[in-house]
């Protein structure tokens, strides 16, 4: 009885059917094998879990990202900065999830439509990685942010992403606060507390990897299952159009 039940319940039924249309998605169109291709899939992706305006706006990233390709990095960083920054609106994690502190895929923040400064930086740092700038180059900082003018003693956590040209050089910032992109050292606004990507995570003030930031951060694990899970590969960068 309990199991007769299980297989007629909603739920069953809904996740076999995204089973199945996926299935048939990979017999006629083949198993995704570049960066277009990925994005492509998460947009039927979007379409099946979150409807057509979630679709749409992942649509607009993937035309972004095309029209990105191949261009001059500056480009790149300062294009994808901007983009997210008007797409999504600052929204607190409370409101959005109904908890505390939820780190969201790119994916999840264009469904709501919303973000806070994890979301911002996680989609810019899995843009930017599929757009080919590698890992090594590229680092979610957590910080202390001064809010007010610069006599102000209160701040708040924040999250911003740090792009390298030199991984041993100084960040450029990229920030939903300010969609102008600085050197780190004209943000004297921000006060780091740690960094990591998807290879290492730093202390603030060290040049050495303090070990895998998975084992650490349970929240960019699940972000980086996520993506995995969608089938999106970064280090599978997007190919120019020719």
């Amino acid at each position: 009885m309990l199991r007769s039940r299980a297989r007629n319940s909603p739920l069953v039924i809904k996740h076999l059917a995204f089973a199945l249309v996926l299935a048939m998605s990979a017999w006629v169109f083949g198993t995704p094998q570049a960066g277009l291709d990925d994005l492509a899939q998460l947009e039927e992706v979007a379409a099946i879990r979150y409807g057509p305006e979630a679709a749409e706006r992942v649509r607009q990233w993937r035309n972004l990202l095309e029209e990105l390709a191949g261009e001059d990095e500056r480009v790149q960083v300062a294009r994808v900065n901007e983009f997210f920054n008007r797409m999504l609106r600052y929204q607190d994690d409370q409101i959005t999830w109904g908890q505390e502190d939820f780190w969201a895929t790119p994916l999840e923040a264009m469904d709501k439509g919303a973000a806070d400064c994890e979301d911002f930086s996680i989609a810019k740092y899995v843009s930017l990685r599929k757009l080919g700038i590698p890992d090594e180059r590229l680092r979610l900082f957590y910080v202390r942010a001064r809010m007010g003018g610069p006599g102000s003693n209160i701040s708040q956590a924040h999250m911003v992403l740090g792009y390298f040209t030199d991984p041993r050089g100084e960040p450029e910032v990229l920030d939903n606060l300010i969609t102008r992109v600085e050197r780190a050292s004209q943000r004297d606004d921000l006060t780091p507390i740690f960094s990591f990507n998807s290879q290492g995570l730093w202390p603030d003030g060290t040049t050495q990897s303090a070990g895998d930031p998975t084992a650490r951060l349970s929240r960019w694990r699940r972000v980086l299952d996520q993506l995995d899970e969608y089938g999106l590969n970064l280090n599978q960068p997007i190919t120019p159009t020719p």
